[in-house]
Formats: structure tokens, sequence, C-alpha cells
């Protein structure tokens, strides 16, 4: 099948592209934020007020690179940046149209800069999400089909891979957070630390924490934007915590499938999704509180073979589960191939 990808070049957009390709599909990307302008001020323009009102020549710049050449699938990942007339012009080439989203376009966190995408949703055939809610909250904006999926890791991004022993000196921690600090985080960090947890930070904005004095000998450098640095990181930490942004509604996230599927041991916020998806201290270690999650940490910590039991069996549910790009995509072109 001929799929035009309308998304980033990198990161989890990128993997997603790369899963529909190793489907047997043939993947043409476009990115359209290529057009977008590079200048600050426009750039904070258009975040503020949701896109809606980029101009008619980035229009019909992502029109021209979308051509005219016939194509099966019309693939929007995220969304922000593309309006009803991009998304009509690839309809009047026959294209299947659907946009895929794992943000809250729906929620409070960036409500702002969904508003193109809210206006535009009805123009799809099949609208993507990760969060119940956002089912609901689609149609009322006109969706015409809307299908929830897990979030998901990658099958080859998201693997062990033979390290240097400069790396492994690099990478190795007992118990990891790797992520940028949103409020909250530095408090619980610093929790952490106090209650003895031997923590490192690896991620952007920690030194914005009000609790920074009290973190930054545990911080070991900012995020890491390649697939080898990241699955180092958590390949080689004993424990690997994951945090949710309850602003943004998670009640799981994208690290919920990584780093199980690189093999590390998942220690995250109890919530009903995580426990549908694993079976708490057998496949992963969930806690409600900082209090909670430091004992569960230190107990761990003093019994390495239970560490790699749980990380064993933490991998084999998540594969079992299939919270991976390749059935996630599929169960995408399944759904929108069966629509007339």
């Amino acid at each position: 099948m001929r799929i035009l990808y309308i998304g980033s070049p990198s990161g989890t957009s990128f993997h997603r592209a790369n899963a529909l390709s190793r489907l047997g599909h043939e993947v043409e990307i476009v990115d359209p934020e290529s057009h977008f302008s590079n200048n600050k001020i426009a750039s904070r323009f258009h975040f503020e007020t949701g896109c809606l009102f980029l101009s008619r020549k980035f229009e019909d710049a992502v029109i021209k690179s979308i051509g005219d050449k016939p194509r099966d699938v019309f693939w929007v990942d995220h969304g922000r940046v593309i309006g009803s007339r991009i998304v009509q012009h690839a309809r009047s080439l026959g294209m299947k149209t659907v946009v895929f989203n794992v943000d809250d376009p729906f929620g409070f966190r960036d409500r702002l800069t969904w508003l193109l995408y809210k206006k535009t949703v009805k123009e799809y055939d099949l609208t993507v999400v990760v969060r119940e809610p956002n089912v609901d909250e689609a149609k009322r904006f006109g969706a015409k089909d809307v299908l929830k999926v897990w979030r998901s890791g990658d099958e080859v991004a998201h693997r062990r891979n033979e390290l240097t022993e400069e790396e492994i000196h690099k990478y190795s921690t007992d118990v990891l957070f790797l992520g940028t600090w949103m409020v909250g985080r530095g408090k619980f960090i610093k929790n952490l630390i106090d209650r003895g947890v031997p923590v490192s930070i690896v991620g952007d904005r920690w030194n914005r924490a009000p609790e920074w004095n009290s973190i930054k000998s545990h911080w070991k450098g900012p995020g890491v934007y390649t697939d080898r640095e990241y699955a180092g990181y958590i390949q080689c930490s004993k424990i690997c915590l994951g945090f949710l942004s309850f602003q943004n509604r998670d009640l799981h996230t994208t690290r919920t499938a990584e780093i199980p599927l690189i093999g590390s041991l998942f220690c995250a916020e109890r919530t009903t999704e995580h426990l549908e998806l694993y079976d708490d201290g057998v496949e992963a270690v969930f806690w409600d509180d900082a209090e909670e999650c430091a004992r569960q940490c230190n107990e761990l910590l003093v019994d390495p073979e239970r560490i790699s039991r749980i990380a064993a069996a933490g991998h084999a549910k998540c594969i079992a589960n299939g919270t991976l790009n390749e059935p996630v995509m599929a169960s995408v072109i399944d759904r929108l191939m069966r629509k007339d």
C-alpha cells in the first residue's frame, strides 16, 4: 500500500513511519513543519493561536509537497499544523485519510495549540487517539470514526544493543528517570533522595525545579535524542521510573511499553491502565506515592534476582500485549481499509 506520511522524520513519529515500512507498505514522508517559519516570534504566535492563522502560502507549500501522484493513504501524525484544505486536497486525490495523535488535543494543558487540529478533525476518515476520554471528545468535534490504541514501543528502536565498555560506564545507574522536568517531579525526586534511593536524572529543564539545589548532584545530563542513547540508558539501569502527566490525563505513556521492551524493570505510578497491562509486583512494580516508590526501589536493589525476574516477565508481557508499533500500525490500517 502506498502511504503518504505527514509527520516528523525523527522521534516516535519516525518510528511509526518505519513500522509501516516494515509491514510492507511504501511510505513517503513529508514533514509539514519544514515549511514552518523559523522566526521565533511567528512560531510562538502560531503556538498560542493554535495555528489557526497559518498563511495560505504555508498551505500551498504543503500541498505542493504532496503533489498529485496516486497514493492509497494520507496519514497525518500529530496534525497540529494541518488544516481542512490540506486534508480535502488529499481526499480529492482518492486517498483515505487518518490522523494519529499521542498527545491530548482535547485536554487542558496545551489546549490553545490544538485549535486547528480540533477544527480539522471532522475532515479525516479515521481519528486515532490514546486516551479513553478522547474518543467521545473527538466525536463531539465531528470525527467520523475514532479508534483508541495503546501507546507503543518500537521493535527496532527500543531493543537492547551491544554496548562498548565506555557506553556501559556512561549509562549505568541504579534507579533512573529519563525525561523532562515538569511541575511536581522535582519534589518527587527529592523525596526519593531523602529516603536513600540512588536515583539519577537524565533530561532537560531540571534546573527550573524549585528543588534543584537538593537534586542537582543526581542529574547526569540533558535529554538524549538518539535511539542508541535512549535505549542505552534504559538498558543499563536496574530500575526505570515512569512518571505521568496528569495535566495530559495520562494513565500510561510510551515508556510504559518502551522500558519493558528494552528489557529493564518498569517502576511507575499505579493506574487502571498500568494494572490492565502488567501484573503488579510480577511484570512491573507500581506505587501510589513517593514513600511507596522509595520503599519499592530500596527493597528491589538488595534483590537483583528479583529485578531480573520482573524485568524479564515485563518484557514478555509487553510483547504479548501487542503494545508495539507494528501491531498498532497494522490495526490502524485494518480499520481504515474497512471503511467505505
